[in-house]
């Protein structure tokens, strides 16, 4: 029921006055006790609110997913650990869970496909659950992903024989822990704005990720741009934005 259908209803003597505020309330937001739900964020901003796993109970997590299944809306849960997945409860019979990437998600309805790809690259292996976060986040949103993984600096040939790949692609994701060079190589190479990706591999002056963050903000290349350390949602968000333009 829209806003008018509620105030309609309300004049007709339909539903009370706490009925109607109540119905009008839950159009832009429900308070479930715990968490205050922005069920109005996909008609603002074209997409549904996304759940961040990490620090909340499995009960906590359970209630909103039950709340976001009921009112129709697709759900990705994010920074979601194997151990809390397991206790969650009421899940949608094909709700689909990732444990590397720690992602969970259901589609009430499919999005419609985007017409061009999105690649996402990969330096090395151990930087592979942040590039499956940001491909399978992509995915989410409807976009055709290119895999190109474990193709880090210390082999270049290993990039060059992707090339075609890379080049063919609308927007790309290049992620890299240690000194974060692989995005200003791929930088180099193509005409495709890139969201690099910064991750927490690397030994002591790594410093978690530090590093690889400062590199990647200082590169020498054009057309790139970073997000936070191990942000493989925000970068997979920001492709699917950038793809769909």
């Amino acid at each position: 029921m829209n806003i008018e259908a509620i105030l309609a209803a309300f004049k007709n003597g339909e539903i009370t006055g706490e009925e109607a505020a109540q119905q009008v309330r839950g159009k832009f937001f429900t308070d479930l006790g715990h968490t205050v739900l922005d069920t109005d964020r996909a008609r603002r901003t074209g997409a549904a609110e996304v759940v961040f796993g990490e620090g909340k109970s499995p009960t906590q997590i359970s209630d909103i997913v039950a709340s976001m299944t009921q009112s129709g809306t697709n759900i990705l849960v994010t920074r979601l650990e194997a151990d809390s997945y397991q206790q969650l409860t009421g899940l949608p019979a094909n709700a689909q869970y990732h444990a590397p990437s720690r992602l969970l998600w259901w589609h009430d309805e499919a999005p419609a496909a985007a017409d061009s790809t999105v690649a996402i690259v990969s330096a090395g292996t151990s930087d592979m659950k942040v590039a499956e976060e940001a491909a399978l986040t992509a995915e989410f949103y409807g976009n055709p992903v290119e895999r190109i993984y474990d193709v880090g600096v210390a082999g270049l040939h290993r990039l060059l024989a992707r090339l075609d790949d890379l080049r063919a692609a609308r927007v790309l994701v290049v992620v890299a822990g240690m000194e974060g060079a692989l995005p200003s190589v791929v930088g180099g190479l193509v005409d495709k704005p890139i969201i690099a990706v910064p991750t927490s591999v690397g030994y002591g002056a790594a410093f978690d990720g530090v590093a690889a963050l400062l590199g990647m903000m200082t590169s020498c290349a054009s057309g790139v741009s970073v997000v936070n350390i191990d942000n493989g949602f925000g970068a997979g968000f920001l492709a699917n934005r950038i793809n769909r333009l």
